[in-house]
């Protein structure tokens, strides 16, 4: 089967939460027999923090511009069985043009940024990766987030099949390693710097450390200002590459995940980083939103806060507590929310799919796009 995708990056992990997410699904698509290829504008942005030279299960085709590439993208889309276009690929609504017309099997949109889009849309804004015509064209559309989105997806851009399909985790690519002394804490959060996010950090980290003074606080992540309130006890990691998140995670007692605003109101929206940290074995403290006891048991998995009094607590749990907690999260985690187990989510839904358009149209195989890292 062949699977074609017009995303943001799979070869950069700088500023997004996209890329090992790709890396994982496409990894286990491959072991389900799907043969599949990525385009990728080939931005600056990106290749200036590249930390992926050959993509498991896939291949990556990157290109300069739009218009140097359609004609390979629109073989491609005639010869796959199904094309995904993302949210953020900076060329989505023309890869979404060109599937229309040149496209015989399934047409499918996944939007991995379903609380922004949403919030954009209820602001009066368009986001750039939706034509006029919303989401009416697609066979299917995938959210990165469930709960009240998937009927908001309907109702503001015409989507007619929606299902969610939630963040995972390659426990090949994260699993628990030796502690670092750089990355050593109390407690640590990594993450891209955002500004809907900056309240939740002030709040569960900078006034804990504040509060904390003979304890040590990290964070790691890329894009944090000058004027950032750094404290004497919260040490910064620059950006980290994927391969080193496993020895951040294991490097402190406990981890914080803050949500993005937008994801923490609309809910049923777990970040990659939940999964991957504790996938990790890490404790994982973590500001509330709806629909997260569904992916993890409060006060058993992961420890919920609120406030800064709350993370102090976190913070002076006993040892015997705190790696039970980090243990229970971890055996969730592969049970429940691994990238093989999306991938097979996703391969289900692909399949009962594709049988009306395949009996209807009669797809072959094309030939593999040649690589292009």
């Amino acid at each position: 089967m062949r699977m074609v995708i017009f995303g943001l990056t799979v070869t950069s992990s700088w500023g997004n939460g996209h890329a090992t997410l790709w890396r994982g699904l496409i990894r286990a698509l491959g072991g389900l027999g799907w043969s599949v290829s990525f385009f990728e504008r080939n931005t600056p942005y990106y290749a200036g923090a590249r930390d992926l030279d050959h993509l498991d299960g896939g291949n990556v085709v990157l290109y300069p511009e739009w218009e140097d590439i359609r004609h390979v993208a629109e073989q491609a889309i005639g010869q796959s069985d199904v094309v995904i276009i993302t949210s953020y690929c900076p060329d989505a609504v023309e890869a979404s043009r060109l599937a229309q017309q040149a496209c015989r099997g399934l047409k499918v949109f996944y939007d991995l940024d379903t609380p922004v889009t949403l919030a954009r849309i209820e602001q009066g804004l368009r986001p750039a990766y939706y034509g006029p015509e919303g989401l009416r064209d697609f066979d299917l559309v995938l959210s990165y987030t469930g709960g009240t989105a998937i009927d908001a997806l309907k109702a503001l851009l015409g989507a007619r099949r929606v299902l969610p399909l939630y963040g995972h985790v390659d426990p090949e690519r994260h699993r628990p390693a030796e502690p670092r002394a750089e990355f050593a804490g109390d407690l640590s959060y990594l993450g891209t710097y955002a500004a809907d996010r900056q309240a939740g950090v002030e709040k569960l980290l900078v006034r804990t450390a504040a509060r904390l003074p003979d304890h040590r606080f990290v964070i790691g992540g890329a894009q944090y200002p000058h004027e950032f309130p750094w404290g004497e006890n919260i040490f910064f990691v620059r950006h980290l590459p994927p391969a080193d998140h496993p020895a951040f995670f294991c490097s402190s007692r406990l981890t914080l995940n803050v949500t993005r605003e937008a994801m923490a109101k609309r809910g049923w929206c777990p970040s990659g980083r939940l999964f991957e940290a504790a996938a990790c074995g890490a404790a994982i403290v973590s500001d509330t939103w709806p629909g997260l006891s569904s992916f993890f048991q409060p006060g058993s998995e992961i420890i919920l806060a609120d406030t800064t009094d709350d993370v102090v607590a976190a913070v002076g749990l006993p040892d015997s507590e705190v790696d039970a907690i980090r243990r229970r999260a971890r055996e969730r985690v592969l049970d429940e929310h691994t990238s093989a187990q999306r991938a097979r989510e996703l391969d289900r839904l692909l399949s009962d799919s594709l049988q009306g358009l395949t009996a209807g149209q009669g797809l072959t195989a094309g030939e593999p796009l040649k690589e292009a890292i």
